[in-house]
Order: C-alpha cells, then structure tokens, then sequence
C-alpha cells in the first residue's frame, strides 16, 4: 500500500510540473458533432461565392446568387446550378426586365455573354454572369455611375424565377367544327348518331333484328290486341 501510496504522489508531482501540455479545456463530444455537421452543410452548399466547398462557415446565398441558381437550372433536370448556359441567360435577362429592346437588345446580351465566358466552354460562372451584368448596366443606365447601373441592373433581379409559359389554347377551326357537326352527316353516318349528336353505339352500325315476335322482323307486335279487344257499348234499357 505504502508503494501504491508513493506512485500516485509522484504522477501528482509529474502533472503538477507540465501542467501547460493540456491546458485547453476537453471539449463535449456534441461540439465536436456541431463543428462536422458545420463543415458538411458548408460543403454540401458549394457556392459559387467565396468560402465554398472546403471552407469551414456555412456559405451565405445572397438573392442574386440564388436567382441565377434558378434561372441556371431551368429545363436541364442534370444542371447544378454552378453554371447558366447561353439560353437560360437571355431568358433571365428577359423574364427580368434587363432586355427593354431600345438600349438593351437580345444581340447585346448575347454578344455579352460571349465575351465573359471562356474560349473553351459553353456556360458562365457566377463571378463571370455578374461581369457580365455590369456590361449591361452601364450600357442601360449611362446617366449613372458603374456601381450604382450595376445596384439597379442587381435589384431587378435578385429573388426572380424563371417564368413558365401558360398552355396554348386550341383555337376553333371552321374546317374541323364542320367536319364534326353530326347534324350535318348523311347516309349511313347519319343513323349512327341521335339528334343531340350522341353516338348510338351497335345500334348506328347493325341492323339488330326483334326476335320477340314469332315471326322474325314482325312489325305489327301489339296490333292483335286491338282488333281483338273491342269497346263494350252499353245498349240502351
């Protein structure tokens, strides 16, 4: 007991003198947990902002950005929204107001959008889609500095969707409500259809015979009776 004794003074004395080594705090295993379910949303977000994939703070969409996420995946279900094609820009530029067709024309934004992007690819970036929208900013609003054009062309913008087109009605073709008018049918199309132009099925199509009688075809059913069966007159008292 007494070597025990002496074993556990001397560990005291030993954690006494290198007290420094560990002088953080031991952090909870919830914080652990919160710090790497921290970085996966950060890198599950994978912005096209700074502090992206890799980065160890949530990523902050602004409106602009998530306005040209949705206008960057509209019609491609395999888009990720990192980059916008040439089509889904001049829709944005559009469905947003950016276009007005007097200083602003779909030719301008379409000699934009090649300017700002790569030789080799197809799509934009969002560093290059908002370079792109401070081309066309300064073009439309000349009466104002950059910063303020860029401010304006951005509040168009920012919280906007893509605008999905209503289904076109079918217009009534003179031809077509001719054609299909039961009215005016003639011959053997006619017995196929009742005055209200509905279709009288097997009926309009076979001749169906009326074997109730003994006779096949009889049709005088009903007539007997009456011959038979006469008024009794009273005679007079």
């Amino acid at each position: 007991m007494a070597e025990h004794r002496d074993n556990i003074d001397d560990f005291k004395v030993q954690t006494a003198k290198h007290a420094n080594i560990s002088s953080a705090p031991l952090r909870p295993h919830n914080d652990y947990s919160k710090d790497r379910a921290s970085k996966r949303l950060s890198t599950d977000s994978n912005g096209t902002s700074e502090g992206g994939a890799g980065s160890s703070t949530p990523v902050e969409v602004t409106a602009l950005e998530e306005s040209f996420r949705r206008f960057a995946i509209h019609g491609d279900t395999r888009a990720t929204g990192k980059e916008m094609h040439g089509k889904n820009w001049s829709k944005l530029c559009k469905d947003c107001g950016v276009i007005d067709g007097k200083n602003i024309t779909l030719t301008d934004v379409d000699i934009v959008f090649s300017k700002v992007k790569k030789k080799s690819s197809r799509n934009i970036t969002f560093d290059e889609f908002k370079v792109a929208l401070g081309e066309l900013a300064r073009k439309k609003y000349k009466e104002k500095t950059g910063d303020e054009a860029e401010a304006e062309v951005f509040k168009q913008i920012e919280g906007k969707a893509p605008v999905i087109a209503g289904v076109t009605r079918a217009v009534a073709s003179p031809t077509v409500s001719r054609l299909t008018d039961t009215s005016k049918f003639t011959g053997s199309h006619k017995e196929r259809f009742d005055p209200t132009g509905r279709g009288k099925g097997k009926a309009g199509r076979v001749d169906v015979v009326d074997t109730s009688g003994y006779v096949s075809g009889y049709k005088h059913q009903g007539s007997y009776e009456k011959k038979v069966t006469k008024p009794t007159v009273g005679k007079p008292m």
